[in-house]
């Protein structure tokens, strides 16, 4: 419901409704437009897992919190269906991740829903360049200058992976600036509960700043800084805590690696002290686990948190990076 109609609705049987969806608060948007609108509630659309996070602890019971991507579902590939897209015009607010989802931009840019919130605008996103880094002593090969122009239909990968890392919720301390934007923008579309939104938002800041400490006091000291993945997820933590991700494919998790790629990484997986190839657990292992018995590597998982599943190491953000911090410390020898 909008919020201006909030009071208007005082019929015990709305109120038996509206408490009934809170219990539904991460799930996709059901067949019924009622769970993403016309409630007694601030009623929030969100993109997927991380910013249905960010929304459901920054409101509390302030607010009705649904999801456009189901548990499960890979959020890269989300297609809107005409009912969500009628939930989005339902909504008072819509938190998304710009560039992650294009169904999803697509979708905001055509909804009247007045309080739209861009978690990448909220902090600065990076460009965290191409998957396959120079490393020193290798040789320059000016025959590959001239690929995109021998094959202009690799243009598009390319770009791809010199855009704007959008897995920006991985590392606490962005994450942490980002809840205080949501936070705001929600105090400002909700004034009745600013207070509210303002306590739960530093709650929400302290654990995330607790978050961080784990993952400094933890990662200090290890024996190796190179970790390897299935898909490029991981910049932004890497970068926070002094590592370095090598990853198999790309930004997105439907990249193909190169024949090229795979040795490289055999090679470095020997030169860097690496032990542990990562996958995840909404994309396919299958490339992970064969480069793992091919270069003699354990796997383990090392989740990008797109979605909690009953495969996640934990119910919610926090335990999951709490279980990411373990699969770390134990593939990197830390002490």
């Amino acid at each position: 419901m909008n919020v201006e109609r909030r009071r208007r609705l005082l019929i015990p049987a709305a109120a038996t409704a509206a408490a009934a969806l809170s219990l539904t608060t991460l799930s996709a948007c059901s067949n019924d437009s009622a769970a993403a609108g016309n409630t007694d509630k601030f009623d929030v659309v969100a993109s997927f897992y991380p910013m249905a996070f960010l929304a459901e602890q920054i409101g509390g019971d302030q607010v009705n919190v649904t999801s456009l991507t189901e548990p499960g579902q890979e959020p890269h590939d989300l297609e809107i269906s005409a009912k969500q897209t009628a939930a989005l015009q339902e909504a008072d607010a819509v938190l998304y991740l710009k560039d992650l989802q294009p169904a999803v931009d697509d979708a905001v840019a055509q909804a009247d829903t007045k309080t739209k919130i861009d978690a990448a605008t909220l902090t600065e996103l990076e460009d965290h360049g191409a998957v396959e880094h120079e490393h020193e002593g290798e040789e320059e090969h000016p025959e590959e200058e001239h690929s995109e122009e021998a094959h202009p239909e690799e243009e598009h990968p390319e770009e791809e992976e010199h855009a704007l890392d959008p897995h920006v919720w991985l590392d606490p301390v962005k994450y942490a600036e980002i809840a205080e934007g949501v936070a705001k923008a929600f105090e400002k579309a909700d004034p009745d509960n600013a207070a509210v939104y303002k306590k739960n938002a530093d709650a929400l800041v302290k654990k995330l700043d607790d978050l961080h400490t784990q993952f400094t006091d933890g990662l200090k000291t290890t024996k190796t800084k190179v970790f390897f993945t299935n898909h490029a997820a991981f910049g932004y933590l890497a970068e926070r805590y002094g590592l370095t991700q090598e990853a198999i494919s790309g930004l997105s998790p439907e990249s193909e690696p190169s024949p090229a790629r795979i040795k490289e990484l055999q090679e470095e997986a020997k030169a860097d002290g690496v032990t542990t190839v990562f996958y995840e657990t909404l994309v396919s292992d299958k490339t992970a686990k064969t480069l793992a018995d091919d270069a003699g590597l354990k796997t383990d998982v090392l989740d990008p948190i797109e979605g909690i599943t009953d495969k996640s190491r934990g119910k919610d953000y926090i335990s999951v990076q709490e279980a990411n911090l373990k699969a770390l410390q134990t593939a990197l020898g830390a002490k």
